[in-house]
Parts: structure tokens; sequence; C-alpha cells
């Protein structure tokens, strides 16, 4: 760890990249994700990315953040932790046509009702993971070891804050067990919860920077790559164009008649499906690429 040649300037190009991680002290810590270091802010002013996500205005929290930031890390010297404190993680279904279009092969009994979904003003959304079913990049995520059908579900992930107010935007895998799903609708709750369920990461961009450079839906690429034994075995991709409902519907059907005292991230769905032969198997390498935001990593493990 180093001191800092100057407080600089927060110029817009940093993106606004907030990331949680383990620095060369060993303890938890918050900062601004800054080319190949991150800027560390002062424990005495923030304790949790939650602060800055919740404040009445985030960017002007991070400009107050880093005027007594006096130190920086390497990124290689760093581990990275999901950036997610005591929100709940939910997420949105069959918000994109492929997605519709896999959920009716899954279950020929249930076709009607996921097409039906797809068609009617009320989105599915459903809970996916509590923090500490999460993980961040570069660490795994797991496969069922009572389903012989798994897949990732890279998509477009929002952070909120205790408004209802979309204030980040990051990467989310949505671990699936298709034939739990597929047996019978009912099941959902087991195919997509359970321990190391959910990847968030790298970090949480903000989204008042992120749109500004992003204005436009078609902007937003989303790539899946999975390698098995140093093989690509499977390529994806989609963008955020495609996604049949706004952002802005998803979380106002989510804040219904319930509130989120910590704030929430929600899981917008996805477009990019496995054929029906294909299932996750151990040390496969799952990436998610998204447009403006980052890579989020993770090994599969199961049992």
């Amino acid at each position: 760890m180093r001191r800092k040649e100057s407080s600089p300037f927060i110029e817009r190009l940093i993106a606004m990249r907030l990331a949680k991680f383990i620095g060369t002290h060993g303890t938890p810590a918050v900062g601004l994700v800054r080319d190949n270091e991150i800027i560390q802010f002062s424990s005495q002013d923030v304790t949790s990315l939650y602060e800055i996500l919740d404040a009445d205005d985030p960017v002007q929290k991070v400009e107050s953040l880093l005027a007594n930031a006096q130190e920086t890390v390497a990124m290689d010297q760093v581990v990275l932790l999901p950036p997610i404190d005591q929100q709940e993680v939910w997420a949105a279904g069959v918000t994109y046509k492929r997605s519709q279009t896999a959920r009716m092969e899954e279950s020929e009994a249930a076709a009607d009702c996921y097409d039906r979904v797809y068609l009617s003003a009320r989105p599915e959304l459903f809970f996916k993971a509590t923090p500490a079913r999460v993980t961040g990049t570069g660490q795994t995520l797991r496969i069922r070891k009572d389903s012989k059908w798994n897949v990732p579900e890279p998509e477009f992930a929002l952070a909120l804050n205790s408004r209802g107010e979309i204030v980040g935007v990051t990467i989310g895998n949505d671990m699936s067990s298709r034939d739990i799903e597929g047996e019978n609708p009912l099941y959902l709750p087991q195919a997509k919860v359970y321990d190391q369920c959910c990847g968030l990461g790298p970090w949480v961009v903000l989204a008042s920077e992120y749109w500004k450079e992003h204005s436009e839906l078609s902007q937003v690429k989303v790539q899946l790559s999975i390698v098995r034994a140093d093989v690509e075995v499977f390529q994806g991709d989609t963008s955020l164009d495609q996604l049949a409902r706004s952002l802005e519907g998803l979380v106002e059907y989510l804040f219904r008649d319930q509130h989120f005292p910590r704030g929430a991230f929600l899981l917008t769905g996805t477009g990019i499906v496995p054929d029906n032969d294909f299932t996750l198997q151990p040390q496969d390498i799952v990436s998610i690429q998204i447009s403006g935001i980052g890579t989020l990593t993770s090994e599969i493990i199961q049992g």
C-alpha cells in the first residue's frame, strides 16, 4: 500500500466503480477502482458500501470520501468481495424472448404459464439469495448435487437503495437447476436458492455515471463464456435492448407492498440460455462480461 501523490480530482472517467475488498491490512474495506488500483476510503468515514448507495447523492458522497482518502492499493494485492452488505437479492424471470422459450422447453406442462407471464403486465419476481449465499469474482459458485441439468444465467443487476431508486449497476449470475424447475414450477425456490447460488460483481458502478456512457440500451452488451479444461464450450451474447420490460417497471413491482430498509439487488433476467444438451460441470470457469462494468468470473463446484 502506498500514499497517494495527491488528492485526485474525481474525473468522471473513473466511472464511479465502487468495490468491497480485503486489502493488505487483512480487513474488509471499501474503495474506488481506478485503472489497476483501488483508492481506499478511510474506515472512519465509511464502513460499508451500502452507506454510499443509500446516500441522498452517492456521487457527492464518493467525492467527500475521496477528499480524506490517503491510500491506494494495487488490484493484484487485494481480494475482491461481492459488492453486497445486508441487502436481499431478488430476480426477475422470463424477461427476454429466449428465456421464455427456454422455460417452455423445460416444462411442457407449464409452457402456457411461462408464455402468459412473458405477455402479462405483472412480471415474475422471486427471492434469490441472502448475502451469505452470494460470492464475488474469482470465487466459486455451486451446482446442486441432486440436479443433473444446471446452467448459469448472466444478468444485468440493479443496486437499489431503501427508497426504491436504481443507484448502481453490476453483474449477476442467477445459477439455475433447470431439471428441478422443469419437473414442477413450484420447485422454483429449490432450483434457484441454495448455498453459493448467486454471483455478484466485480463491483458496483454508480448508475448516474453509467447511463452517461450507455444512454441507449443497445449499447449494453452481455457476454457469457464457459471454459472447460482450457477449451471454450459455450459462448453467447445479447444486449439490454432485447429486454421485454423496463428496468423501472421491474423495480416498481418489487417495491409494491414491501420495503427494503437496507436496499436490495435485482437481477433483471437472462437472454442467454445454453442449448438443452448443455450442463455445467465441476471446475468449469464461467465468465460474464457487461459493457462498462467489467467481468464476473466464477469456478463451478458441486456437493
